[in-house]
């Protein structure tokens, strides 16, 4: 599997990043959704390797030797032991094929639960990615809010430029105190320091966006005003919610996957308990040499010497550890405590997806009540503001009145800006929960 290309962000430079090309770049590029692609291709190569022993075996050995040909002396025997350093050329070669018939279920169920275990990492590859998705749309609105922020930060320095110079015209005409003015240069001040932390907040939070994406590069782009639609179901009863998200969230699918799988390695350690029946097969071929000698008995005789002797066979084989120190009762206890804490960690998640869609559900309820109220707030607001302005101009109002209501307005925009980005992030946790994309 080849890694995916990091992707420099100069090439997002001088353009608008929308919601959906985060989205692409997370799923493509983040670094944990790449380690969970790598995961599920193990858990796949793991598979094969389970069920190898299910397949024939066949392997081939050959050996060269250059040895003495003494022979050995042997019990009760009182043959004269002659020992000579002539050496001789000596070759072998064996060929064997073996075939598992049956291990009452070991190496079966051993295969099945590597499969089942692989399906998890898949799920948990699914899981990365849904993942990389909620965290680069939660990194992508808080980017679009401070974006947002530096508009309000601007309005609100607009609005105190313009004050300035008419209460500049005022207190040179004589209508106002020196303190009036002094008040505006100050708010002018402070708007100014709004708008520059506005726009560092901006470069930050493109950067987490960045992370977010797995991209390395600089922030010189933009983000589009992009948010989620509502949700399906988002304002009706939480039980069918959480019911879908168990259904489909990759998550608690792997753990699933996980429970099952070690409900057949279970069973595999149980079968180590009983015998193994094996076909067997085999060739080999020794001797001095590959070719055979001209030469003569002791009666004088011609005859063939040398050459390769072969032979052949086949059978069956079986093997029954009928006692290795109780590792067997151990490997079996194991595996049924490993059962109980795939259960217990399904148990768990099941729980959490619980009180996830119900968080989430809850959150986007209260940030849409709160968009509302903020609108609501943000309209009072610039009326408010509207009025003091032209109350001051009238010159029946105060620089008190007007600072506050300018206070108030920008106040009032900051909220309007942060309920927007509650709610949709809120939509994007419960779209999360869900098991959705």
């Amino acid at each position: 599997m080849t890694a995916a290309p990091i992707v420099l962000l100069a090439a997002l430079s001088a353009r608008t990043v929308t919601l959906d090309e985060a989205e692409r770049a997370a799923e493509a590029q983040k670094p944990a959704v790449r380690a969970a692609q790598a995961g599920a291709a193990v858990g796949a190569a793991r598979t094969e390797q389970a069920r190898a022993p299910l397949l024939p075996q066949v392997k081939v050995a050959g050996e060269y030797d250059r040895t003495t040909g003494n022979l050995r002396q042997r019990p009760g025997r009182t043959t004269l032991v002659n020992n000579s350093w002539t050496f001789y050329n000596w070759f072998e070669g064996q060929a064997t094929a073996t075939q598992l018939i049956w291990d009452f279920g070991r190496t079966l169920y051993g295969w099945r639960a590597a499969q089942m275990r692989a399906v998890a990492l898949s799920d948990t590859e699914r899981a990365a990615r849904l993942e990389a998705v909620g965290t680069v749309r939660e990194a992508y609105f808080r980017a679009r809010a401070a974006k947002a922020l530096i508009g309000v930060a601007q309005q609100t320095l607009a609005n105190l430029e313009r004050h300035l110079t008419q209460i500049t015209g005022f207190v040179q005409a004589g209508t106002r105190p020196e303190i009036d003015l002094a008040q505006a240069r100050a708010g002018r001040a402070n708007a100014r320091v709004g708008v520059i932390r506005a726009e560092n907040d901006f470069v930050v939070a493109r950067a987490e966006l960045n992370q977010a994406m797995g991209i390395a590069g600089d922030t010189d782009y933009d983000v589009a005003e992009e948010t989620i639609a509502p949700v399906p179901g988002e304002g009706g009863s939480i039980g069918p919610l959480i019911d879908e998200a168990i259904r489909a969230r990759p998550d608690v699918a792997a753990l699933e996957a996980q429970v099952r799988a070690q409900e057949l390695a279970a069973r595999a350690a149980r079968g180590s308990y009983w015998p193994t029946l094996n076909a067997i097969a085999g060739a080999r071929s020794e001797g001095q040499s590959f070719q055979q000698t001209p030469t003569t008995d002791y009666l004088g005789n011609p005859i063939q010497s040398g050459g390769m002797a072969w032979n052949v066979w086949g059978g069956f084989q079986v093997t029954w550890p009928l006692f290795q120190g109780l590792q067997t009762r151990g490997q079996v206890r194991e595996a049924d405590a490993q059962l109980e804490v795939a259960r217990a960690e399904r148990d768990r998640q099941v729980q959490q997806v619980w009180v996830a869609v119900q968080q989430a559900a809850s959150g986007v309820r209260a940030a849409h009540e709160a968009l509302t109220a903020s609108e609501e707030a943000l309209t009072a607001a610039r009326e408010r503001l509207r009025l003091a302005d032209g109350r001051y101009t009238a010159g029946v109002g105060s620089i008190i009145e007007l600072s506050d209501a300018e206070l108030g307005a920008a106040t009032a925009g900051a909220q309007r800006v942060a309920a927007d980005y509650a709610l949709s992030t809120a939509r994007a946790a419960l779209v999360l929960a869900l098991g959705r994309k």
